[in-house]
């Protein structure tokens, strides 16, 4: 600094900051070697506070109003300087002008879209964009975390550093809370709340700011937003639609049908639009020859119904359950006070007790001729 500016700093002994932009959240009053004189005056307007620095230590604040600094009301300055009976003149200290006022243009999107599942359409890449209102709400914390040694700090410098807290907040909100894509759009504005909750645990303390209002606009991808409108278009029942639109192939080919069906109606296409249109009716002959014979091949059953499987019995053998065995199997080995026991059965019953078992029990011959009677006597005289 030249002569004349050092000299018209030492005479100036009124501090404040004239500004009438929103953009500007923080500015240093310029004083060669930060040089403040005694009984100088100190102007802070609304919206805006002073703060003074001293070795970047944090001093005195004044609010809105008109001041003449003196030892009496820099109590802070005067302990830090050891000032007894009062200050000699000029004192050194840095004064910074805090904008206190919301500001309200600060654009925030995320830089790449955001993967979810949602239950229709299965992975979905979504996008977000708004605006954010921010205030400073704590000047220290901001004078140390954001400010430093800087002269002047303006809403740019910060916006991009805001647009990543916001955006890694989103990504987190909307993974946590399992929204899905469809459900976004319809629950923006009571998101919008949650957003401002998510980002201003993020900068209170950290940054010593305050979240206003967030606001955002849900991009979600053409090829879901116009599935959307086609579904209500048709009058298709929504969730119904969404399912079939879940198999990509099936949406392909609607979409493919879409196209060959706009060429064949257009009645300016001329030989390709006849073209096209006998393409169409190709197509659509082949696509239900095929489900056709896919139905048949459903309905059609593939062998023989399988043979029935005959009845199997378990055998006490020594008080070990032995078996299953068939009733051939068994022919010869059982007597009729063997305990067996079959599907179906209560529990163990003897085999000749069995139905099933009474043909292995028959006697292997025909059974005894029935008892002959005897001759009848010879009548008298013969």
């Amino acid at each position: 600094m030249g002569i004349i500016g050092k000299m018209r700093g030492e005479l100036v002994d009124i501090i404040e900051w004239v500004d009438d932009s929103r953009s500007t959240l923080a500015w240093r009053f310029p004083r060669y070697n930060n040089e403040i004189k005694n009984g100088a005056q100190l102007i802070v307007r609304e919206g805006q506070q002073a703060v003074f620095v001293y070795r970047g230590q944090l001093a005195d604040t004044f609010e809105p109003g008109h001041y003449e600094l003196t030892s009496e009301n820099l109590p802070i300055m005067s302990t830090i300087q050891g000032w007894k009976h009062g200050f000699n003149s000029p004192f050194r200290s840095e004064v910074y002008f805090i904008n206190r006022r919301p500001v309200t243009d600060l654009r925030w999107g995320t830089p790449n879209p955001i993967t979810l599942r949602d239950p229709d359409f299965g992975m979905v890449q979504v996008r977000a964009n708004g605006l954010c209102v921010i205030r400073i709400a704590d000047p220290a914390i901001f004078l140390r975390e954001v400010i430093g040694a800087d002269s002047q700090v303006n809403a740019d410098e910060i916006a991009e550093l805001l647009r990543r807290v916001i955006s890694t907040a989103f990504s987190d909100m909307i993974l946590e809370t399992g929204v899905g894509a469809i459900d976004l759009q319809g629950k923006q504005v009571e998101l919008s709340d949650k957003l401002r909750e998510y980002v201003q645990t993020r900068v209170d303390d950290e940054y010593g700011l305050a979240i206003e209002s967030v606001t955002m606009n849900i991009s979600l991808p053409d090829e879901i937003t116009a599935a959307m409108t086609r579904g209500v278009a048709r009058g298709v029942e929504e969730r119904g639609f969404l399912n079939n639109v879940g198999d990509m192939n099936r949406f392909q080919q609607g979409r493919a049908g879409d196209a060959m069906l706009a060429a064949a109606q257009n009645p300016g296409g001329g030989t390709a639009g006849d073209m096209m249109g006998m393409g169409v009716g190709m197509a659509m002959a082949g696509q239900f020859a095929n489900q056709f014979n896919q139905q048949q091949q459903q309905q059609a059953p593939a062998g023989p119904p399988p043979v029935p499987s005959a009845q199997t019995f378990h055998v006490d053998q020594n008080g070990t359950a032995a078996g299953p065995f068939t009733i051939d199997q068994l022919r010869g080995s059982l007597t009729p006070t063997t305990l067996v026991w079959s599907q179906g059965m209560a529990g163990w019953t003897q085999a000749g007790q069995v139905p099933a078992l009474a043909p292995l029990f028959a006697p292997a011959g025909p059974p005894p001729l029935p008892p002959q009677a005897p001759p009848a006597p010879p009548a008298p005289g013969q």
